[in-house]
């Protein structure tokens, strides 16, 4: 086994990486000063740690220029590593920038799991029993390193915040703390299922964008990459990034046309074709039941813009981790989409240096949950003991008609009232005649004033009687607030598949109603059921005059935001068939919230 860094070409350091930190670092405060600063960088590329018999995987290494033991912040995925760095917006540079960490004495090391680039072995199911295996290894081995002081520590955004909890609930040798961005738990129910309707958009962009023969094939060289750093983070950068969130629909839509290798297709066509229940999906269950095996500081930090991916998955982690309640931190953060992921790696300098040495730097009076809430003065982070907030008031508004269906309806605190009103359910990019919205409205929207300063902060709970023309059909609801100029801003979204609407109890949470989609009850056409199901948690500031929306139809892309407003969504494939859609008015059709009493 090596005990140092493999040979390392002088051309590979001969420009040093320019690194960019203009996107949000911390939840509204400034730590105090670091431990360490100034330690300069060293890139090691492509660097080979074994973790089983004549196996070894790839990894790029920045360390500390002066030679020394320090913490190593492991940063593990299916992902090539070869654009880190580079500052390009790539949907996989979502490790942090090497350089940042290795000069405040972290060693940063990216890894790539086997069948990627370099890593050797093959393996094609994600997040798979092996891949935790490895995570164990590699975090085992950067503890053993004579460039290791001995404590190792998890850094990352999506792909590379959802392995952390689950190796972390093994309990790793030298493990100390993880800082975990867009996380999941239950990976059927969070990553391919959601709603009980298969996750086709995002799977498609997300394979078409990172795993072609190209992708597995692609090297660029360490200088190439720091000359590219150069490039993405001149000064040129407030041209072109505008530019590119501009057009980041188009750029996924792109990505969609690519072919994933062949591997990766037959894994697709198992999820959508045959893995339609947890026994039959292929994709490994995820933490969510050995989360109380956890015992290590963490921070997660949850992207409220990110409407189906990475959202209940933090509050779970948060409700069941062992680890002590003044250890472990949720920032609830604003939406915001922008690539490459460069966002809170100073948030986590500051946790790592607290947790690893001890540092008092303000980590230790941080709230256990933060979060910014909409309608609130900008960058204000507010602060909980944890979510739900404790003594928070519950709401509820009653769904009432206010005449046709094409109108405008009502949520009202008082009495339920009797009545019905419909939409028309037509499935995803089907052809119709135009004009068909003016005799089948395909969305009910209903709006309530609030008259006072209100604050909502907590799990959002729609039920709905609810009936329709088919054996089953597909839900979308989503909430927003309309401020006193009439601007609209999004907060949450949900969805629910009728025929899946028995509830999961044995997994459902304090923050979330999960759904049991394994044997679905086909609905009897015009016969009304009872469907109760979660919506994403925003908390939201009201003004006096301000107005509360909720809107009820069947497809996403009517209903969404557009990625480039900050919101990482993906259009649903729903719903399966046309269907007039009726919500009946009464006692079990209703909006829950909870307001935060000051």
């Amino acid at each position: 086994m090596p005990t140092d860094f493999d040979d390392t070409p002088f051309a590979d350091n001969l420009i040093s990486v320019k690194t960019d930190l203009s996107q949000q670092q911390t939840a509204d405060w400034t730590p105090g000063a670091p431990v360490m600063t100034g330690l300069g960088c060293k890139i090691h590329a492509d660097q080979m740690i074994p973790v089983a018999e004549g196996i070894a995987l790839a990894a790029d290494i920045a360390a500390p220029e002066k030679p020394g033991r320090y913490p190593a912040v492991v940063v593990f995925a299916a992902y090539s590593h070869q654009l880190q760095n580079t500052g390009a917006p790539t949907g996989t540079n979502e490790t942090g920038e090497g350089p940042v960490f290795a000069d405040r004495g972290y060693v940063h090391v990216v890894v790539s799991r086997r069948g990627m680039g370099r890593s050797q072995g093959d393996s094609v199911v994600f997040f798979n029993d092996t891949d935790v295996d490895d995570h164990v290894a590699v975090i085992e081995w950067a503890a053993s390193q004579p460039w290791c002081d001995g404590n190792v520590v998890l850094f990352g955004t999506s792909y590379y915040a959802v392995v952390q909890p689950q190796v972390a609930a093994r309990r790793p040798r030298g493990l100390r703390a993880f800082f975990a961005n867009g996380t999941d738990t239950d990976y059927f129910r969070q990553i391919v299922m959601y709603g009980g309707a298969p996750q086709v958009d995002f799977l498609t962009l997300w394979m078409g964008a990172n795993f072609t023969d190209g992708q597995e094939r692609m090297h660029v060289p360490p200088i190439v990459r720091a000359v590219l750093s150069h490039v993405f983070n001149s000064p040129l950068k407030k041209l072109w990034e505008p530019a590119v969130r501009k057009r980041m629909s188009d750029i996924m839509d792109s990505f969609k046309k690519n072919k994933p290798a062949l591997k990766y297709r037959q894994l697709f066509a198992d999820w959508v074709f045959d893995g339609k229940t947890r026994v039959t999906n292929s994709i490994p269950a995820g933490p969510h039941a050995h989360l109380d095996r956890i015992e290590v500081p963490f921070v997660i930090i949850e992207d409220m813009g990110a409407l189906n991916l990475h959202r209940f998955g933090a509050h779970e982690i948060m409700q069941k981790a062992s680890t002590p309640a003044d250890r472990k931190w949720l920032i609830m953060a604003p939406p915001e989409y922008a690539l490459p992921v460069y966002r809170w790696q100073l948030e986590a300098l500051a946790f790592f240096d607290h947790v690893v040495h001890g540092a008092d730097n303000g980590y230790a009076t941080q709230a256990p949950v933060r979060y910014y809430a909409d309608g609130a003065p900008a960058h204000e982070c507010r602060g909980a003991v944890e979510f739900p907030v404790p003594g928070a008031r519950k709401v509820r508004y009653h769904l009432a008609s206010g005449g046709a269906d094409a109108a405008t309806h009502r949520l009202v605190s008082s009495a339920p009232q009797d009545g019905s009103n419909r939409w028309g359910a037509v499935p995803f990019r089907a052809i119709v005649p135009p004009g068909l919205d003016e005799v089948a409205n395909p969305i009910l929207t209903f709006d309530a004033v609030i008259d006072e300063d209100t604050e909502y902060v907590g799990p959002v709970t729609l039920s709905l009687r609810f009936s329709c023309t088919e054996i089953d059909s597909h839900v979308i609801a989503r909430l927003g607030r309309v401020d006193e100029d009439g601007g609209y801003h999004l907060l949450s979204m949900g969805s629910i598949r009728p025929a899946c609407r028995k509830i999961d109890d044995l997994r459902s949470t304090p923050s979330e109603i999960v759904l049991d989609i394994d044997a679905p009850e086909p609905l009897v056409p015009g016969t009304p059921v009872t469907l109760r199901f979660s919506l994403t948690a925003r908390p939201v500031v009201f003004n006096p005059g301000e107005r509360l929306r909720l809107d009820i139809g069947s497809r996403t892309d009517l209903l969404r935001s557009d990625v480039a407003h900050g919101y990482e969504q993906f259009d649903m494939v729903v719903p399966p068939y046309f269907s007039r859609n009726t919500i009946h008015y009464g006692e079990v059709s209703y909006l829950d919230l909870e307001q935060r009493i000051a």
